[in-house]
């Protein structure tokens, strides 16, 4: 079917709750979704595409027609979509992929025995525990141990390596009790390898309890030296334990789900909280989101996705933003759980806290996937929040105005790509519409050339060839006032704000043509603004300078009989510094077009006669 008949039959469909399927020429299912009206749902794909993201446009130009099913109600389609898509696995569903396995704490079997995290059963001989289904915990809960009760992570093997070398960074900072370099006698280290596992298999309040009673009886018996080693385990334990408490505070059951995109992609990422410790993570990324996702769609899928492949729901479920059907995922969560669930957008506290560590999770994990740091994604979406911007801003630009009482006035601009500074983008520019101190008439006049610069080859890539995400200019809501106009005049709708400081130079706050923005209270987004203004505002004033001091050179040529502005130019332009020109002989200064005999030894005993002309090497 063409569009216009897929329409017709959307048309025709019943103001009822039902499940629809899209289909391709080929009939494999590509599409699954739910309504609580299917006419009023199924419609709107064949209509108008210019308010669709990306994916469903591209979902849209591959369905050749659509099935129906018709529900009682929308919670009952719900139910069926969740389990269709569970069966069928559609193309431009979000499809998790559950790779969460089994996993293992390995206990190997030799007389020095090592224990590790592995992720199957070996028929090795070695002792297993598990499995546990959270890969991440039982990770964590070796590397634990190991630092607990002070047991070697390296490769070597004992007693073959005893004694053949010094001690590791790990021995002087307390984590491993150096049996290398025969720093544990063979019973004490077995010794701290029984505690480990006893930690590891009874956690660690039972452990706790063990290693005080051992620690008691060894105090009784004048086991000094036993009774503080066991003092210290104890110590370790609970440092750990206070240190998970602190991250966890007063979260007693709940998961935490946070979202962040990037370019074509998203990662969800999932903390998994009980008993008022952080006991799982895991993170998802998804694949063609589009430049500009439907996030509440997408979190309302992801959550359904999730909480088919797991069974333990918590009673709470935190997320960064609101979810389509909230009301509606409650109630199929609750049914599926046998308890109430409640879905919450946490603003402050302890449960705020961990929705930004979930954030921090989902941007390093996407981060990673690009090749930089999730700082700066962080950072980036941080501010798109902030500022209300529809999507992560990948490219930004910033203007700054930098002149000396009205003369040599330029601008630089500078470009930051997915956070960092993007040098091959940065631009320079000489005010030339007037002579003058007027920065909101400079401003205008940058970005007006800066626009035109693009419309003569757009699309074309860096520097002026790239559209920027958003435009941050340093000053107030005068310099916005002065360049809005120069945007909307070429039809752009580029989100434009000002940097405001301080006294004391310091960023303050962002502003537009209405109000500010206070930043300071935003760790990152600040820290990557102030890095903007700063970078702006040195590029600026370091052309300024160079073009002053070029500027400069040629007044003090101008001074010798017989050199004007034009021969003081081509000097400059042919010797680069005023040094060079200085140690030139008459015969290379009448090779400069325009110079004379007359007018070259001019030059010449101008600087040689002259001792205390001594300036220094300057470059252009």
């Amino acid at each position: 079917m063409n569009i216009y008949e897929l329409r017709d039959k959307a048309m025709r469909l019943p103001l009822k709750p039902g499940v629809y399927i899209m289909k391709n020429k080929n009939h494999d299912i590509i599409y699954i979704g739910k309504a609580k009206a299917l006419k009023n749902r199924v419609s709107q794909y064949f209509g108008s595409d210019k308010n669709h993201p990306e994916k469903v446009r591209r979902m849209v130009e591959n369905v050749d027609y659509f099935d129906y099913i018709i529900c009682s109600s929308e919670f009952e389609a719900l139910v069926l979509e969740c389990s269709l898509i569970k069966q069928h696995k559609p193309k431009y569903n979000i499809l998790l992929k559950d790779d969460k396995g089994y996993s293992y704490i390995r206990i190997s079997n030799d007389s020095w025995r090592r224990i590790s995290f592995v992720m199957q059963q070996a028929e090795d001989g070695a002792d297993y525990l598990g499995p546990y289904m959270s890969a991440w915990y039982a990770k964590n809960a070796v590397d634990e141990a190991l630092k607990i009760f002070r047991l070697p992570t390296c490769g070597k093997v004992f007693p073959r390596d005893i004694g053949k070398g010094r001690p590791c960074l790990n021995y002087y900072i307390k984590q491993c009790s150096a049996p290398c370099a025969g720093k544990i006698s063979h019973k004490d280290y077995n010794e701290s390898v029984e505690s480990a596992i006893s930690f590891l298999k009874s956690g660690d309040s039972d452990s706790v309890r063990l290693m005080t009673e051992k620690m008691n009886e060894a105090a009784e018996n004048l086991e000094f030296e036993l009774a503080a080693r066991l003092r210290d385990r104890i110590s370790a334990v609970k440092k750990i334990t206070e240190k998970q408490n602190v991250v966890a505070a007063n979260v007693k059951e709940q998961d935490a789900i946070a979202v962040i995109t990037e370019r074509n992609e998203a990662c969800f990422a999932v903390i998994r909280f009980k008993n008022g410790r952080l006991y799982d993570k895991e993170d998802f990324i998804i694949k063609d989101a589009g430049e500009n996702p439907d996030l509440p769609a997408m979190r309302s899928e992801f959550i359904q996705q999730y909480y088919t492949m797991r069974e333990n729901i918590p009673p709470i479920i935190s997320l960064d933003g609101q979810a389509e059907d909230e009301e509606l995922l409650a109630e199929w969560l609750s049914e599926k759980n046998g308890r109430s669930v409640k879905l919450v957008h946490p603003q402050k506290g302890d449960n705020m806290r961990i929705i930004e560590m979930s954030r921090e999770n989902a941007a390093e994990r996407l981060a990673q996937s690009h090749g930089h740091f999730g700082h700066e994604l962080t950072a980036l979406d941080e501010l798109a929040k902030l500022l209300g911007l529809e999507k992560t801003p990948r490219f930004i630009e910033s203007y700054d105005i930098s002149h000396h009482a009205g003369s040599d006035n330029v601008a630089g601009m500078v470009v930051f790509k997915d956070g960092r500074p993007f040098k091959k983008s940065y631009r320079k520019f000489a005010i030339k519409g007037f002579v003058g101190q007027d920065d909101y008439g400079s401003m205008s006049e940058v970005m007006e050339r800066r626009i035109k610069e693009y419309y003569k080859n757009p699309d074309s890539g860096i520097g002026f060839g790239q559209l920027p995400d958003l435009i941050l200019l340093d000053g107030g809501k005068g310099q916005v006032s002065a360049v809005r106009p120069i945007l909307e005049k070429y039809g752009l709708n580029i989100p434009l704000f000002g940097m405001v400081k301080d006294n004391h130079h310091r960023t303050r706050a962002i502003t537009d043509e209405g109000h500010e923005i206070a930043i300071n209270s935003k760790r990152r987004a600040f820290t990557l603004v102030s890095g903007i203004q700063d970078e702006v505002h040195r590029f600026a004033i370091g052309y300024h300078r160079q073009k002053h001091s070029k500027r400069s050179f040629a007044t003090s040529l101008t001074e010798i009989e017989g050199i004007g502005p034009s021969r003081a130019k081509a000097l400059m332009t042919t010797f680069k510094t005023v040094s060079r020109i200085k140690e030139a002989e008459p015969e290379e200064l009448m090779q400069v077009k325009g110079m004379t005999r007359p007018a070259a030894e001019a030059v010449y005993h101008y600087y040689h006669k002259t001792a205390d002309n001594a300036d220094e090497d300057q470059d252009l």
